[in-house]
C-alpha cells in the first residue's frame, strides 16, 4: 500500500502555532507517529509525506504521484476552505482520499465550516488533535484492504 500524506499551509509551525487549538506536538512528531504505525501494520505500507505552504506545489505533488499512490491522506489546512485547485487535483487522480483536521472545524469560525475537499473524500476525520492522523491512516488501510480483497479472491 502506497499512501501519500500531504500537510497544508502553516502545519510546519505545529507545536508553536496556537497550541491551545493545535496542541504541542510538531509535524515531525506526526510523521514519526505515522511511520511507526505503518511499520507496526500487518500490511506492507509505504508512506510519502510532504508539507507545503504553496497551493500549486500541493497540486503538483498530487499529480506527480498519480501512478504511485494507492490513497491520499490530506490535511489541507486553510486550503480546505479555498482551494478548488487541490480539489480538482484530488478528483483527477481518482484515488481514495481522507481529509484530516487537528481541530473540529465545525466548532470554530463559520468560514471554516465549508470544505472544498469533503465532497470528494471517502471520509473526514477531525477534532482529535494529532490522533486524527492515526485514525485516518487506519481508515485508509481499511479502504485499501477492501479494494484489494476482490483481487485476492480472483487469483
Amino acid at each position: 500500500m502506497n499512501i501519500l500524506v500531504l500537510h497544508g499551509p502553516n502545519l510546519h509551525l505545529l507545536g508553536k502555532r496556537q497550541p491551545e487549538i493545535y496542541g504541542h506536538e510538531t509535524l515531525a512528531d506526526i510523521n514519526t507517529m505515522l511511520d511507526q504505525h505503518a511499520a507496526a501494520s500487518s500490511h506492507p505500507i509505504v508512506l510519502k509525506m510532504f508539507q507545503s505552504n504553496h497551493e500549486g506545489e500541493l497540486v503538483s505533488i498530487i499529480g506527480d504521484h498519480i501512478d504511485w499512490a494507492d490513497g491520499i491522506l490530506i490535511n489541507p489546512a486553510a486550503y480546505t476552505h479555498t482551494s478548488v485547485g487541490i480539489r480538482d487535483a484530488l478528483s483527477t487522480v481518482a484515488l481514495p482520499v481522507i481529509e484530516i483536521h487537528l481541530s473540529n472545524i465545525y466548532a470554530r469560525e463559520e468560514f471554516r465550516h465549508h470544505s472544498y475537499i469533503s465532497a470528494i473524500a471517502a471520509g473526514v476525520i477531525g477534532g482529535f488533535g494529532t490522533h486524527s492522523y492515526k485514525l485516518a491512516l487506519e481508515a485508509m488501510i481499511h479502504i485499501l484492504q477492501l479494494k484489494m480483497e476482490p483481487l485476492a479472491e480472483t487469483s
